[in-house]
């Protein structure tokens, strides 16, 4: 009874960060994590500093921005277009980075 117990705690927790960690599988295959990082500044700013500036109304501009990419708002490097991702895809990586990437 008591690994029961235990074995249902432990299920409902990685189902319950079973989208964060899907989330971040999505950036790394769309190629986010290549410049960007959840907490720490690499090429691009962190997900979290992000989150930090913008708000959920902000979503649909960031997803413009993801798609086509940008220069001047974290500096001067420019951020390549992202017109692979798919649209339901980017709109998931968006909310997930505003949401802190957690």
């Amino acid at each position: 009874m008591k690994y029961a117990l235990i074995s249902t705690l432990v299920a409902g927790g990685l189902m319950v960060s079973a989208p964060a960690f899907a989330n971040k599988d999505l950036a790394t295959k769309s190629g986010c994590m290549a410049c960007h990082a959840v907490d720490k500044k690499l090429v691009g700013p962190s997900y979290q500093d992000v989150a930090k500036k913008y708000k959920a109304s902000d979503e649909a501009m960031l997803a413009d921005k993801v798609r086509k990419g940008g220069k001047g708002v974290w500096g001067q490097i420019p951020m390549p277009p992202n017109a692979a991702v798919k649209d339901e895809d980017l709109k998931t990586l968006v909310k997930w980075v505003l949401a802190g990437a957690k």
